[in-house]
């Protein structure tokens, strides 16, 4: 859409979400980083030396894969800033489906999060230390954009650890982030200014007890592609009512919304459009 120019000419842009965090009705947002950045990945780790009951013989693709996965968790506990925010998480592991042969590639993937490109950069100096080790192995074939560039260098370094670790126990290994599908999000960051506006319109909407500064969450969302352009805000709009049962996410099969919510949030995002559309004719914000 960005590079459709569905952005041109446009001065700011709001999005909302429902919550079941927030009691029905409540207005939840913060200014600054909101959200968090987030990308998947996908490891193949292959050995080509697996012989069926002589193990003693094989390269175990199984435990080279197993040390890669807990070696990605150093990243986090020893080479990133303990008062940053960062997750690395391994949602799947697949190897052979038989209790005698030992299969001869192991698949394991998930995500990555954090709240700040800055956190990427901090790694900078760890990979140039290893890169003489696996520059055979590792191809930096990834397009360094004003927008993802340090993540990008961020998961030059985790493919590393991947790639070195099998190494290590004589397997080979690759990883896919996707690149071509534009699944690298950036952080979603609140502009400060658009922050204040929401929160002027929601006192005087519904009154300043139905606003809350909220924490930051490890969600991930796409909306972010437009506050890296653009002044953005992402707010959420509360659906929780324990008499309803709707107190589950929007992800679970157990999802469910109290529809008073839903008035409150039409009204909003209106106010939202048309307070700025007079305070912009008035004095711009």
């Amino acid at each position: 859409m960005i590079q459709e120019d569905a952005l041109k000419d446009v001065e700011v842009v709001f999005a909302a979400h429902v919550s079941h965090l927030l009691p029905t009705s409540v207005i939840g947002a913060r200014p600054g980083p909101f959200l968090a950045g987030c990308c998947f990945f996908k490891a193949v780790v292959t050995s080509e030396k697996c012989t069926s009951g002589s193990f003693h013989d094989s390269v175990n693709p199984v435990l080279a894969a197993s040390a890669a996965v807990i070696s990605l968790q150093g990243i986090v506990s020893q080479e990133m800033n303990p008062l940053d925010s960062h997750v690395i998480s391994v949602t799947f592991f697949k190897g052979g489906d038989d209790l005698d042969p030992m299969p001869n590639r192991v698949e394991f993937g998930g995500t990555l999060r954090a709240f700040s490109n800055k956190s990427f950069d901090q790694l900078l100096t760890r990979i140039e230390e290893v890169r003489h080790f696996i520059t055979s192995y590792v191809y930096l074939c990834y397009p360094l954009t004003k927008q993802t560039g340090s993540i990008i260098k961020y998961l030059e370094h985790f493919k590393q650890i991947i790639v070195a670790q099998a190494l290590v126990f004589r397997c080979s290994a690759t990883v896919d982030f996707f690149k071509n599908s534009d699944s690298i999000y950036p952080p979603m960051v609140n502009d400060e200014k658009m922050y204040t506006h929401l929160k002027k319109v929601v006192d005087d909407l519904v009154g300043p007890t139905n606003f809350q500064l909220v924490e930051q969450i490890m969600g991930a969302e796409d909306f972010s592609f437009f506050s890296e352009v653009i002044p953005a805000v992402f707010f959420f709009i509360g659906i929780k009512k324990e008499s309803l049962g709707s107190v589950h996410s929007a992800h679970s099969p157990h999802f469910s919304i109290d529809e008073d919510a839903l008035p409150v949030g039409a009204a909003t995002y209106a106010a939202i459009a048309e307070r700025y559309l007079l305070v912009r004719v008035v004095s711009p914000l």
